[in-house]
């Protein structure tokens, strides 16, 4: 495998920025294919990705809020994908899961994708078919919401943060995916850090900029501990829905699927900043050269609302408990496999309740929620359109999990706390969220570290 270490000496280059693809007056042609890739240091070989157009990220989208966004998906792999276009609220049949909002997009087919993005902000896309396979290989792409008025800054650069697990020869493991040791642990970690595609990529900056930094974690399993220095950091949006500005002291986390919005006045002199990633590893620098004003902006940095419903009723609210079981060390005796992807292709799901054993060594499951092992044939929950919607969720296991609601935003039903579409659930923690149900249709919840979802760790629930 490829040492980490071996990252320090290749921090010079210059990252190049995904191409920017605007979906305005013709529908964008996004084809997920076969690609190279320079993941490593130069005396490594490319890697073989799978990336949207052959490129890791894949195209950066950029539209202006209330834009229709139309993209066509050109299936150029050798398995069935779709795209979900993760924290958009957007209408059911448009968020890309294959076996709950549409079929799969067989292999040289194509699936138009046509949606309005009803919020500003930091969001992306990846598949929701062999997940925690295709996203390992390369595939996602960031998707960039503009405000009608944003705040002053000079420059705004997207940040996706990843991990890839690379032997020496820069090849992508591939005999370790389905490994039930990384479904039943913590996921599919990496060995090879990158953003942007590059190792410990460099950006030109200038003291007293002001930057717009949207970090978005898009790795399988890895929960990013960030540190920005050299720069006046703030903090103004958490999965594409603004807070108000908190000022960024010290260390932040970033749960695999979240983003975090910053507006960074370069502070330090001429020299090397950073942004530091999992286990003090540098994940990127930023590199001071020149001034671009005499003194940093004192412009407002606080972002425009988004329109979504925040007056809950907690009262009226449906609820429910959602927890987790089994894993490594999780002390899982049995559970039930859900059976919705069988009832879904025609098939008789399979009855009954299996020991832990048989559960992961016939059918791949090592996870449950409520019991559950796989999606449920029933919904965890119905709530009438308009509701609130309060879910506790009980981590009984010995890992984390980002828990990812699909269509909605929420936020924990504590004071001040954000709104987010993915939270992090830790060891033996419980938390409870609330949200006000009002997109129809059936919506996914599930662990976005992709190996569990993969291991069981899935479910639906339904909007009126």
């Amino acid at each position: 495998m490829l040492n980490r270490r071996k990252a320090l000496v290749t921090g010079a280059a210059l990252a190049a920025m995904p191409r920017v693809a605007l979906a305005k007056s013709a529908p964008l042609r996004i084809k997920p294919q076969a690609g190279m890739a320079r993941l490593g240091p130069p005396d490594v070989p490319k890697t073989a990705i799978w990336g949207y157009d052959g490129q890791v990220p894949g195209p950066e989208i950029r539209v202006k809020q209330g834009d229709e966004v139309r993209a066509t998906l050109d299936n150029g792999l050798k398995q069935p994908t779709t795209i979900h276009w993760h924290g958009i609220r957007i209408e059911n049949a448009m968020d890309g899961v294959a076996a709950l909002t549409q079929d799969p997009v067989e292999p040289g087919a194509t699936f138009d994708y046509r949606f309005t993005a009803p919020d500003a902000g930091t969001f992306w896309y990846h598949p929701h078919n062999r997940t925690w396979e295709q996203m390992a290989r390369g595939l996602y792409g960031p998707l960039i919401i503009e405000e009608a008025e944003p705040p002053a800054y000079d420059r705004d650069i997207t940040l996706m943060l990843d991990d890839w697990r690379l032997g020496e020869d820069g090849r992508i493991d591939e005999e370790s995916f389905g490994s039930m040791r990384d479904w039943s642990h913590a996921g599919r970690l990496g060995n090879w850090p990158t953003v942007n595609g590059a190792p410990q990529p460099d950006y030109p900056v200038k003291r007293n900029e002001r930057l717009r930094l949207r970090i978005i974690n898009c790795a399988n399993a890895s929960v990013q501990v960030l540190r920005l220095d050299g720069m006046d950091a703030r903090v103004v949006a958490y999965d594409g829905m603004p807070v108000e500005p908190l000022a960024l002291d010290g260390t932040f986390i970033l749960a695999p699927a979240q983003r975090v919005d910053l507006i960074a006045d370069v502070t330090a002199d001429e020299g090397a900043l950073m942004i530091a990633g999992r286990e003090n590893f540098r994940a990127c620098g930023f590199k001071v050269g020149g001034e671009a004003r005499g003194k940093p902006l004192t412009d407002p940095v606080a972002l425009p609302p988004n329109p979504l419903s925040t007056d809950l009723d907690l009262k009226e609210a449906v609820r429910t408990t959602l927890t987790v079981g089994g894993g490594a060390m999780g002390g899982m005796a049995d559970a039930r496999i859900g059976g919705f992807g069988a009832a879904y292709r025609g098939e008789d799901p399979v009855a009954g309740v299996f020991d832990a054993r048989t559960l992961a060594v016939e059918h791949d499951l090592v996870w449950a929620l409520n019991g559950v092992a796989g999606m449920p044939l029933e919904p965890l929950f119905k709530a009438e359109r308009g509701q609130t919607a309060v879910v506790r969720l009980i981590n009984e296991g010995r890992w984390p999990h980002a828990m990812h609601f699909h269509g909605h935003h929420f936020r924990e039903v504590t004071e001040g706390s954000p709104w987010r579409d993915t939270i992090l659930l830790g060891p033996r923690e419980t938390k409870e969220v609330a949200f006000i149900a009002d997109n129809p249709g059936r919506w996914m919840l599930h662990c976005h570290m992709l190996e569990h979802q993969a291991g069981g760790m899935g479910t639906w629930f339904e909007v009126g």
